[in-house]
C-alpha cells in the first residue's frame, strides 16, 4: 500500500524565526496522521528546521540541490552538504527551475542519481505549459520528462522516489486541473513507469499532485484511485491551512 505524501514547498518564502514557530504550530496537529507530512524549505533554514522536527513525524526537505558533491560552483548547495545535516527529502526539476534557471531533463537525471546515492529521497517534478496542454501534448511531456529523469536508475531504486504532476499552468494561478484530469495524467504516468521497469514496480511508485491544492480541494484529489499525495506551494505556508491538508 502506497503512503500518502502531503508536502509543502515553502519557495523563496518564510524566515528562520518564521519557520521554527510554524514547525512547532504543526507537531501536535499532525502527530499520529497516516500520510507522511513534509516542509521543503529554503537552504538557510534547513539545519534549524531539522531540529524544530526532532521528535515529530515532520520531515524536512530541501527544494534543490547541485549534482556534485563540492567544487567551484558559486552558489550551490551538495548532496553531501544536506546529508549532514539530515535533511530528509529534495525536490528535483520544478517547473520554476526548469524555467527561470535553465534545468534539463538531463541535469534533473544527473541530480537523480546523486540524491540515490546519498539516500536522499527525491520528489522529480513534470509537468506541461498551458499551450502543451491546448495542444493536447500533456502526456508526450510528462513522457519525454520521465524518461529523461529516470535513464539508467536501477529497478530497485525506483519505489525510493517520488514523483510530482505539477501541471505548470496551474501553479499559483488559482487554475486546477480536475481531481479526474489530474487523476487521468497520473495513471498515464504511473504506466510510463510500468514500460520503463514492470507492473509492479510502477504500483510502489507514490506519484503526488501539486498545482493550486488547498484545503477545499484537498479530499476530493486525495480520492482518486492513483494520486498519492500532493506537492503544495501558497496553501502550505500558514500552519492551519497546510494542518488541514495533512488531515484530509
Amino acid at each position: 500500500m502506497r503512503i500518502p505524501i502531503i508536502a509543502g514547498n515553502w519557495k523563496m518564502n518564510m524566515t528562520i524565526k518564521e519557520g521554527i514557530e510554524f514547525i512547532g504550530k504543526i507537531k501536535p496537529s499532525v502527530k499520529g496522521t497516516d500520510v507522511e507530512v513534509l516542509i521543503c524549505a529554503p537552504y538557510v533554514m534547513l539545519k534549524d528546521l531539522v531540529e524544530a522536527a526532532k521528535g515529530s513525524n515532520v520531515k524536512i526537505g530541501a527544494e534543490n540541490m547541485h549534482y556534485e558533491e563540492k567544487g567551484a560552483f558559486t552558489g550551490e548547495i551538495s548532496p553531501l552538504m544536506l546529508k549532514e545535516i539530515d535533511v530528509d527529502y529534495v525536490i528535483l526539476g520544478h517547473s520554476e527551475r526548469r524555467q527561470y534557471y535553465n534545468e534539463t531533463d538531463e541535469t534533473v537525471n544527473k541530480k537523480l542519481v546523486k540524491a540515490l546515492e546519498f539516500k536522499i529521497s527525491p520528489i522529480v517534478c513534470v509537468g506541461e505549459t498551458l499551450d502543451q496542454r491546448e495542444g493536447d501534448l500533456t502526456k508526450d511531456v510528462c513522457k519525454v520528462q520521465i524518461e529523461g529523469a529516470f535513464n539508467n536508475i536501477n529497478q530497485d531504486d525506483v519505489e525510493k522516489i517520488v514523483i510530482a504532476y505539477e501541471p505548470i499552468w496551474a501553479i499559483g494561478t488559482g487554475k486546477t486541473a480536475t481531481s479526474e484530469e489530474a487523476n487521468e495524467v497520473i495513471m498515464y504516468i504511473r504506466n510510463v513507469i510500468k514500460g520503463l521497469y514492470d507492473e509492479e514496480t510502477s504500483e510502489k511508485v507514490r506519484i503526488q499532485y501539486g498545482g493550486s491544492v488547498k484545503p477545499s480541494n484537498v479530499e476530493e484529489i486525495m480520492n482518486e484511485s492513483d494520486i498519492d499525495g500532493a506537492l503544495v506551494g501558497g496553501a502550505s505556508l500558514k500552519a492551519d491551512s497546510f494542518v488541514e491538508l495533512v488531515n484530509f
